[in-house]
């Protein structure tokens, strides 16, 4: 028996649940989501709920969801939010509070700090952004990061738009970078925080 077919395929409202738990595994020991929530005993809780609320209010709504399947386990999801859609607008923003309250507790001011360093840092020009990509621990190392990225950036060549993401890993860099993504700076955070470089990619041509 060969390893499971992988599959990436648009999410729906329905794979909310399996993606906010997937991404809470993926991004357990991110070392900007450590920085924001430093109590393990209390992070994997805190990331599903902060998953959760941007799906259910951002995210899913914008239609950029896609999720990676090996065979029938998720194993994956990336984060996409379109051209003019790059942060919430204020009703978004109000409709998602309580669960960012929850989320976040007293780290909700940090949480508030590193989400207008994103905001001044994010390009003007219209593009797709990729918010956040995921792989479940058991699957990281198998393609499934690549898949997701190839998925949606196909897309952005055949319609001529560029992307634009932060790495919350600096030893994701070099993925992003064998994508077509270059470092064009980083966000300016307090001390203390995670270094998290700002990168952009250019449409390449589909031929």
């Amino acid at each position: 028996m060969g390893d499971p077919e992988l599959t990436v395929r648009a999410a729906t409202r329905r794979d909310l649940s399996g993606i906010a738990v997937t991404m809470a595994e993926a991004f357990f020991d991110d070392p900007a989501m450590t920085w924001l929530l430093p109590d393990d005993s209390s992070r994997m809780r805190r990331l599903r709920l902060f998953f959760r609320t941007q799906l259910r209010h951002e995210a899913l709504r914008r239609g950029g969801v896609e999720l990676a399947r090996a065979g029938d386990r998720l194993v994956g999801a990336a984060l996409w939010l379109p051209p003019g859609h790059s942060h919430p607008g204020a009703g978004q923003q109000l409709a998602g509070l309580p669960g960012l309250v929850r989320a976040f507790g007293r780290r909700l001011g940090t949480a508030s700090v590193m989400g207008s360093a994103q905001i001044r840092a994010h390009p003007r020009e219209r593009h797709w952004y990729l918010f956040a990509i995921g792989v479940h621990p058991d699957a990281q190392g198998s393609g499934v990061g690549g898949a997701l990225l190839r998925s949606r950036l196909e897309r952005c060549d055949s319609a001529g738009i560029p992307a634009y993401l932060e790495s919350s890993k600096t030893t994701n860099v070099p993925l992003y970078e064998h994508f077509g993504f270059e470092v064009t700076g980083a966000l300016a955070l307090p001390e203390g925080a995670p270094p998290l470089p700002t990168m952009w990619r250019d449409p390449r041509s589909p031929h």
